[in-house]
């Protein structure tokens, strides 16, 4: 039986650790990837702090939910990639039937709780090893001549804020601040994403000099240490106003408090973060006719305007490369808030 290595989660609360699998088969309908990069997400870290009685995603668990690969072998009935296809994984799979997958939002199915259908690396065998199957080939989008270690990333560190982004747009006109709250994996590809397709001046919010170092260097006019001082700032800058949109790609409730004290009226609040903060709405709670809401991944069609960006020039992930032997040692940097943007693995080399 030939092996590959792959990096799994195997013990509640264990780190994660490289081990050889046997290698993938692929069966009908699906697609056998070998992976050329694969992305390191603080999801990752949440659901490996998980309790027992709280961790659904199944042990041990091959890691890795932003993924790209050349396709090495194909099912019996695919036809729309062949072997030597540069692909990115579209992350968030569902049933491919109901409502919201006919309208290509596979993050929001219908079904996919009830059918236990799972995202690879979150439930799923993921992109953190030598080969991957993908279920089915309408989860694959062609990376043409993009590199795929520079925008393996774009797969949820770029789709996910061009979906948050997306819906505030019809707020975020000439004239209008946007404050980003994050300023790291997700938040500073959000900042050029605002700066792409909003009018928007841009605000960012950090608590590490070196993240508003970053998140001017992408762009953000505005930079200002993330604290409760921030909303005073804020409410200068927009002459008492306070932000047409607000978006928290931290999530812990010291951040969720600022975005709903800095959101102007008819403003947006975007929950992005999942780091366990939560808001209360209510009148006199928050700015008259602010819409909250916390959104999750995005559309494979957002997933191709994503990657439109990046051709463009738009959009530029900033990242560090590690081999998949290294892989460990990225989620210690990811722990420890060292990371520069984000992390990619390269299982192949």
């Amino acid at each position: 039986m030939r092996t590959m290595k792959a990096l799994q989660y195997r013990e509640i609360g264990s780190r994660p650790e490289v081990v050889s699998i046997p290698d993938p088969q692929v069966g009908p309908g699906q697609v056998l990837l070998k992976v050329t990069a694969a992305g390191v997400c603080h999801s990752d870290e949440f659901i490996m702090s998980l309790p027992a009685e709280a961790y659904v995603y199944g042990l041990p668990l091959t890691l890795g939910h932003e993924g790209a690969g050349i396709v090495e072998a194909v099912g019996e009935g695919v036809s729309g990639v062949k072997p030597g296809d540069s692909v990115a994984v579209y992350g968030p799979w569902g049933c491919g039937r109901c409502h919201m997958c006919a309208q290509g939002k596979e993050n929001y199915c219908l079904n996919a709780e009830a059918e236990g259908i799972r995202p690879p690396g979150l439930g799923a065998p993921g992109s953190m090893a030598e080969y991957m199957i993908v279920d089915n080939e309408r989860h694959l989008v062609p990376l043409g001549d993009l590199d795929p270690v520079k925008n393996v990333s774009l797969t949820d560190a770029g789709l996910t804020p061009y979906h948050a982004i997306k819906t505030s747009l019809p707020k975020l006109g000439a004239g209008t601040t946007a404050v980003v709250i994050g300023a790291g994996g997700l938040g500073h590809v959000g900042i050029q994403i605002l700066r792409a397709i909003s009018g928007a001046t841009v605000v960012a919010l950090d608590v590490s000099d070196e993240k508003l170092d970053l998140a001017t260097q992408v762009g953000a006019q505005h930079t200002f240490l993330s604290n409760p001082d921030a909303v005073g700032a804020v409410r200068d800058l927009t002459g008492g106003r306070g932000a047409n949109a607000v978006f928290d790609f931290v999530g812990v409730q010291p951040t969720v408090e600022l975005a709903s004290a800095m959101a102007g009226t008819e403003g947006d609040v975007t929950i992005v973060g999942i780091g366990g903060g939560a808001l209360p709405v209510g009148f006199g709670r928050i700015a008259y006719d602010v819409a909250v809401r916390t959104p999750y991944w995005g559309s494979r069609a957002e997933l191709i305007e994503t990657f439109d960006l990046a051709r463009a020039g738009s959009v530029e992930v900033e990242i560090e490369t590690y081999s998949l032997d290294e892989a460990p040692k990225a989620y210690e940097r990811l722990h420890e808030g060292k990371i520069r943007g984000r992390a990619v693995i390269l299982p192949n080399g």
